[in-house]
């Protein structure tokens, strides 16, 4: 089911039906080389296709997935329906096989025409069949033979049973030209032969049952043509012997002419609701019922249209730093503002979360200009890596905080992505912890949310893909990364889609009260020189661990304040409500030891999850909510370590303060 998402982003961009004919390549496109004209106001193609009259109706504004309706025979009739089908963004299909009587022939011809409209021009793999009278011998024989082809079936005074018409063995008069036909059609040497048959559209049910494909028949009551005890109501009455889901609705009001088999259908919305949902059900979810616009993301739409020039930065962990869905949305904007010049800033860091992006924000992102968009990203980490509620909390709003006091025109998106654990909590009914305190922050500020976790386990669960084959790991796959993507730039589009007039206004958005009185939106970075009164600790300034252990980019090659020895001390002066150190926690990381203003020692092992095989980034938050006032920091190793830790090591990258 991949191949949706292809689709999807042509829509995505903005284009019509001509779309259909960018899937196909030039050898293969026959529905360019037809005639094109009008079908009640849309767009017909009549083509050829193996030597086989076809056509195909086009919607103005196509469904995501493109489902469709196949006509079998009698294509101008009771159109009604098909109309109001392709009105809301149906394909409406058909080719002619008119005097083949569903036959084995016909149907290898029904196999190959669906391979084309499916493979090729991208139509939906489940399709809702529509048979009027012999049609029905087509719409049956075709749909046993592919049960998982099929939405539903729709059929009027449907011919189910060839020995009623046209062979005329029963109540019905038959048309003795059309049997003849048929017995050629079908290889029959005799009428004996031909009522032995036992694959009409009565029989061989089971598969089409065990599918559960629903069925609803129109049919007239005193129709001797088709007669329905012979057609509809022994086909139904199979049918739900077998479990299958039938309905039949009688027409008995207005005219009935040619002997009842011509009736008024009395309500073609029922046909219409009956499609609509047997098909729609199979296609993608609305990507925005996962978005959450709030104030939206109009400043930076008037900067990108008016004033062509834009600085868009993403700021989170190894899913953001990675290439895959960010690259998309750059060329995105690259495409949908043509003549603006963009500024791209990658601020992700593989392990990083709300506290560490708080942090190390201004170095990373608001030191590189004025930002006009920035995405944030650290539902994972978060979560990854245990931080408290209160961190979860305090963090988030410090990144928007700071990013709004540094240009109040800013728009900010939080996104969050999926992992394994958030599928599970979506799946038991809970929303993870992590993002309803992320959303938390966003309703306080007014800011978009795009939660694409659970857009991901919806879909998993609508059977649209899987995580094992399909997206894989919460680093995506590049699959999994054309869902982000595609989901991402529906926002997007949607966002920017209203047009910019000359009086739209720029608006500054002004701040409320905090949320978190303890929220880090003064968030900074100290140099690890500033550390005072060191005993035992040394600064490496091009450190790097030569043990073949791997490392994290900005934590090797750089300075770094290290105490391997135990009981070595150090201090630091800092002006702030929070502090905390930034460091490489490896195979050989220690314990420290460390108090504030001279209160009692807390005992942290440094060794992580990670330890053997990474050195890894860690933001580790030592103390927060503490008075606007001067305090000392002290650090000393510990004598005792981690049974699994190979030395007791301790390296700083760097503190951090959130400044009064």
């Amino acid at each position: 089911m991949n191949r949706y998402y292809g689709m999807i982003f042509y829509l995505f961009l903005g284009f019509s039906s001509q779309v259909i004919f960018a899937q196909i390549e030039p050898r293969s496109n026959p529905i360019k080389d037809g005639k094109e004209s009008l079908w009640k106001g849309f767009k017909r193609y009549d083509f050829k296709y193996n030597t086989k009259e076809a056509r195909l109706i086009v919607p103005t504004n196509p469904l995501p997935s493109s489902p469709w309706i196949w006509r079998a025979r009698f294509p101008g009739w009771h159109t009604e329906a098909d109309s109001i089908l392709v009105s809301e963004g149906f394909h409406l299909a058909y080719i002619n096989t008119n005097k083949q009587f569903g036959s084995p022939k016909a149907m290898k011809i029904w196999d190959d025409f669906y391979n084309f409209l499916t493979t090729e021009l991208k139509l939906h793999e489940k399709v809702s069949l529509v048979g009027v009278s012999r049609g029905g011998l087509f719409i049956y024989n075709w749909a046993k033979r592919n049960p998982n082809k099929v939405a539903c079936i729709y059929a009027e005074a449907p011919v189910c049973d060839l020995k009623s018409w046209p062979a005329g063995f029963g109540k019905s008069d038959g048309n003795k030209k059309e049997w003849e036909t048929l017995k050629k059609e079908y290889g029959f040497a005799s009428d004996k032969e031909a009522k032995s048959y036992t694959n009409n559209p009565i029989d061989n049910l089971e598969a089409l049952a065990a599918a559960k494909i629903p069925i609803l028949h129109m049919v007239g009551l005193n129709d001797k043509i088709v007669p329905v005890d012979e057609n509809t109501l022994t086909l139904i009455d199979n049918y739900i012997r077998l479990g299958g889901i039938a309905t039949v609705v009688p027409c008995t009001q207005g005219k009935q002419t040619q002997k009842g088999h011509h009736f008024n259908i009395e309500t073609p919305q029922t046909v219409v609701d009956f499609i609509k949902y047997h098909s729609l059900q199979y296609l993608p979810l609305e990507a925005s019922n996962y978005h959450q616009e709030r104030n939206g993301i109009q400043n930076s739409h008037i900067k990108f249209e008016r004033y062509k020039k834009g600085t868009v930065a993403f700021l989170g962990g190894s899913i953001t730093k990675n290439r895959g869905w960010r690259d998309s949305i750059c060329k995105y904007l690259e495409t949908r503002f043509k003549e603006t010049k963009f500024k791209f800033i990658g601020a992700g860091i593989p392990s990083m979360g709300s506290t560490p992006s708080a942090f190390r924000l201004e170095r990373d992102v608001l030191s590189k200009g004025t930002i006009d968009l920035l995405f944030v990203e650290a539902a994972v980490n978060d979560a990854i890596n245990k931080r408290s509620t209160d961190e979860q909390i305090r963090a988030m709003e410090g990144v928007v905080r700071h990013t709004k006091k540094a240009n109040s025109d800013v728009d900010i998106i939080i996104m969050h992505f999926v992992d394994p654990y958030k599928i599970k909590s979506y799946n038991k009914g809970l929303e993870p912890v992590v993002i309803t305190n992320h959303n938390k922050i966003a309703a306080h500020y007014e800011i978009p949310t795009i939660n694409l976790a659970k857009e991901v386990t919806d879909r998993i669960n609508n059977k649209e893909f899987t995580w094992k084959d399909d997206f894989k790991n919460l680093h995506p796959s590049p699959f999994g990364q054309g869902i982000y993507a595609n989901s991402i730039i529906r926002f997007l589009n949607n966002s920017f889609s209203s047009h910019i007039d000359n009086d739209d206004k720029i608006l500054s958005n002004t701040l409320p009260e905090k949320f978190e009185q303890n929220s880090y939106d003064k968030g900074s970075l100290i140099d690890v020189s500033t550390a005072d009164r060191v005993k035992g600790w040394r600064i490496d300034p091009m450190w790097n661990p030569n043990d073949g252990t791997r490392t994290r980019p900005n934590y090797v090659n750089v300075p770094m304040l290290i105490g391997d020895t135990p009981r070595s001390t150090l201090n630091l002066k800092f002006e702030g409500n929070t502090v905390g150190i930034a460091i490489a926690s490896g195979k050989d990381a220690g314990t420290i030891e460390y108090r504030i203003d001279k209160k009692e020692w807390t005992t942290l092992n440094l060794f992580g999850n990670w330890g053997k095989n990474l050195h890894n980034p860690r933001y580790i938050t030592l103390a927060a909510g503490l008075t606007k006032e001067a305090h000392e920091l002290e650090i000393r190793i510990a004598d005792t370590k981690d049974p699994r830790s190979a030395g007791n090591a301790c390296r700083i990258r760097y503190f951090f303060v959130n400044r009064n």
